[in-house]
């Protein structure tokens, strides 16, 4: 019976260690076995050459150092940062963690650590990314270093930030089911009515009462999660603030809708500072909320997570000339770009929300390769300090290459300044195999295109674009079939290339049926008998396929304009 050598490499784990050292020694000794098909053990004695690992809680959270030579090496970290220090040592010597189920591990049967002298620490203390697999495989959350509420990470695993609420959180702070009948006046005013309905309010914040039922309800939330790092206080999601004469005569003093958020916030921060001296009270500057005001500041333990929603995502912030805006109380509009340099010079806590994928329709090429990275870099020069991209949030992931954006995102996220055609490039080269030369190219194509004609997209653009022209679709079709015949002996590789070309399969029918008026079953049975079989879910946010496809057999772009239809008529299944 044949037994693999015992490798004169160890993993020396000093007694007492951690639970995160152990994880981070089990997770070396796994990959190193991999890459030297050797038996790698890990002691509790010290002898060369070994990997030393070693806590050290006074360095910077998430931070981590490698320092080698002659062979041995050592990982000192913070929590999670001995665990990503393990990882780096193994992206030093040439893994690569793609997605959940593609790895790259490199064979070397007679490893030598090369000499190590490296720190790192994130460009972002939060890091946060929805896709699903980093969702779902909190392992895999780990290796791309993230760190947010989305990311169920165990303690034993570095453990996450831990948010009580996450955003829009008024109905909690003040349940309308609860308040609406008897006090409609803390509720926002909109053309002179108060306005109750579920998610489609604000809070009446210059009311003394509605402050005293939301501090207490957050202070009963905090209670009831004592290891929350994070509580968000934010407006729901829906665009109008309370038009009220209190609340209007304050939004006309702040100069923006955010300024009376900031001051109920900041006194909510204020009274239960000492109870929860640890915690972040977080709130959105979103649409109304978005600028910055005048004559108020938020508090040292008030966070501000600034939404990039209006913004086009084909152009980076700061080079897009689309007029997208937020129209302030005065009239007067202000866009995105001046809206994070704004914060950014007012407050040291700055968390963004951002948005990655069209959300009427998931499969829609994205143009926003090109801008990921600068973007992140304006984000970082304006003093922002976590970063929540949200993605494609359909159980089962999307199309699009979503995989490459994935991983691209979330290194990014960690190092606003990395080599991201290095990263691409690595990737395609072993994500696609032969195919990957004309994934770049379809992806060069796509965002030229945009670059070239100045075609703006926002995150919610219909499908009948002029990026989506027939003689761009045309092109994009002959570097996918292209693609596919380049691996088509490469089973794994074609099976990747023909969940990608669905993108391109959603939008030719879609403007057939849409734009043209010529609806083919057989062609759309196909396309969702496919998108089936990939294990693909949702088309659009929100609502099922299902739905989506009904909402085309009845001539409505998306499947909420078919729901809010027929739920207007009474319809009692959709």
């Amino acid at each position: 019976m044949h037994k693999a050598k015992t490798s004169s490499l160890s993993i020396y784990l000093p007694a007492n260690s951690s639970e995160q050292a152990s994880y981070a020694a089990t997770e070396l000794r796994h990959y190193l076995s991999l890459i030297t098909g050797q038996i790698i053990e890990i002691k509790d004695s010290l002898s060369a050459p070994s990997i030393t690992l070693l806590l050290d809680n006074a360095m910077e959270e998430d931070s981590f150092s490698i320092q080698g030579q002659q062979g041995s090496a050592t990982i000192r970290g913070s929590k999670r940062g001995i665990i990503y220090g393990a990882y780096e040592l193994l992206e030093q010597l040439g893994c690569r963690f793609f997605t959940a189920t593609c790895e790259k591990i490199p064979s070397i049967p007679d490893l030598v650590l090369p000499d190590f002298d490296l720190f790192d620490k994130p460009a972002f203390e939060y890091r946060e990314h929805n896709y699903y697999e980093l969702i779902k495989y909190s392992r895999f959350a780990v290796k791309r270093r993230l760190n947010g509420a989305h990311h169920p990470i165990q303690e034993k695993h570095g453990g996450h930030k831990s948010y009580v609420w996450f955003v829009h959180s008024f109905e909690k702070m003040v349940d309308p089911n609860v308040y609406g009948k008897d006090h409609p006046e803390y509720f926002s005013m909109y053309n002179g009515e108060r306005c109750i309905i579920p998610q489609k309010h604000q809070l009446c914040l210059s009311n003394p009462d509605v402050f005293n039922i939301a501090v207490e309800n957050v202070r009963k939330a905090l209670q009831e999660n004592p290891g929350a790092e994070i509580i968000s206080l934010s407006q729901n999601d829906w665009n109008k603030s309370c038009e009220c004469p209190e609340c209007r005569k304050k939004d006309l003093y702040y100069g923006s809708a955010s300024g009376l958020l900031i001051e109920f916030v900041n006194k909510i921060a204020e009274t239960l500072e000492a109870e929860f001296p640890n915690v972040t009270f977080d709130t959105l500057a979103y649409n109304y909320s978005r600028p910055i005001p005048r004559h108020i500041r938020p508090r040292h333990n008030v966070c501000v997570r600034l939404c990039s929603i209006e913004a086009c995502f084909a152009h980076s912030f700061e080079e897009c000339d689309d007029d997208r805006s937020v129209i302030l109380p005065d009239g007067s509009k202000t866009d995105f770009i001046t809206d994070l340099r704004n914060w950014g010079s007012i407050h040291d806590r700055l968390y963004i929300w951002d948005y990655t994928t069209n959300f009427n329709f998931y499969p829609a090429p994205h143009p926003n390769w090109n801008v990921l990275q600068k973007n992140m870099q304006a984000f970082h020069k304006n003093h922002v300090t976590g970063v929540f991209e949200q993605a494609n949030g359909a159980s089962h992931g999307g199309t699009d290459f979503n995989e490459l954006r994935a991983y691209i995102i979330t290194k990014l996220l960690w190092d606003p300044y990395a080599d991201v055609q290095k990263h691409i490039r690595e990737f395609t080269d072993y994500y696609y195999g032969d195919a990957a030369t004309f994934v770049r190219a379809y992806i060069a194509y796509l965002c030229h295109t945009a670059e070239a004609e100045n075609i703006h997209v926002g995150f919610l653009e219909q499908t009948d674009s002029p990026l989506y022209a027939v003689h761009h679709l045309e092109h994009l079709r002959g570097l996918i079939t292209r693609a596919k015949e380049t691996v088509s002996q490469d089973p794994l590789r074609l099976w990747r290339i023909g969940k990608a070309e669905l993108s391109l399969r959603w939008i030719e029918l879609k403007n057939k049926a849409m734009v043209n008026g010529q609806f083919d079953p057989e062609e759309m049975n196909a396309f969702f008998s496919d998108w089936r079989a990939y294990g693909l879910t949702r088309i659009e946010e929100w609502f099922s396929p299902e739905t989506t496809y009904r909402a085309l057999l009845h001539g409505y772009w998306r499947g909420e304009s078919f729901y809010s239809h027929w739920s207007e008529e009474g319809a009692e299944e959709l």
